[in-house]
C-alpha cells in the first residue's frame, strides 16, 4: 500500500512547488475521493481535524517549519509505488482541486462534514488532534 509520502511526492511532481497547507489538503482530498470511489484507503496514515483543516501529522512532521515545499525537499516517499489506478484517482483530484489557492482549500474543508464533525463544538482557534475517520470520509464524499 502507498503512503501519504508517496502521494505527496506524486502531487509535488505533477504540480510543482506549493504551500504545505495546499499539499496537506490535496493529500486529504486524494484520500477522501479514493475512499469514495473504491471503498479502500489510498494510504494508511490518518488526518486530524486541526484548526486550519485536515492535517496528516506524519506529513506535517516532515515539512514542519516550511511555508512551501518542492518535491526534492520531501525526503520520504516514492511516487513510483503508486499504481496506475491510484495515479488516475490523484490526477482526477488535481483536476478538481489542484488550481485552488491554499485558503480556498482550507475554507472548502471547513464547510464539509468530516472536518466539522470531528471538530465538534470546538472554538475555531482551538487545538485538536481528533482523527477524521476514513469511513466518514468515504461515506461523505461518496454521497456527493
Amino acid at each position: 500500500m502507498a503512503t501519504v509520502f508517496d502521494v505527496a511526492k506524486y502531487i509535488l511532481h505533477k504540480k510543482g512547488e506549493m504551500s504545505t497547507w495546499k499539499l496537506q489538503k490535496l493529500c486529504y482530498y486524494s484520500q477522501a475521493w479514493t475512499l469514495a470511489w473504491t471503498g479502500k484507503p489510498l494510504f494508511e496514515e490518518d488526518f486530524q481535524a486541526w484548526r486550519n483543516g485536515p492535517v496528516c501529522p506524519e506529513l506535517f512532521h516532515e515539512h514542519k517549519g516550511l511555508f512551501s515545499i518542492k518535491e526534492e525537499q520531501l525526503h520520504k516517499g516514492d511516487s513510483t509505488r503508486l499504481t496506475e489506478d491510484e495515479q488516475d484517482s490523484i490526477d482526477t483530484v488535481l483536476k478538481g482541486y489542484g488550481d485552488m489557492a491554499p485558503y480556498e482549500l482550507r475554507n472548502q474543508t471547513h464547510v464539509e462534514d468530516p472536518w466539522r464533525n470531528a471538530r465538534g463544538d470546538l472554538d475555531a482557534f482551538a487545538y485538536s488532534n481528533t482523527v477524521i475517520p476514513k469511513a466518514v470520509m468515504g461515506e461523505y464524499y461518496g454521497a456527493l
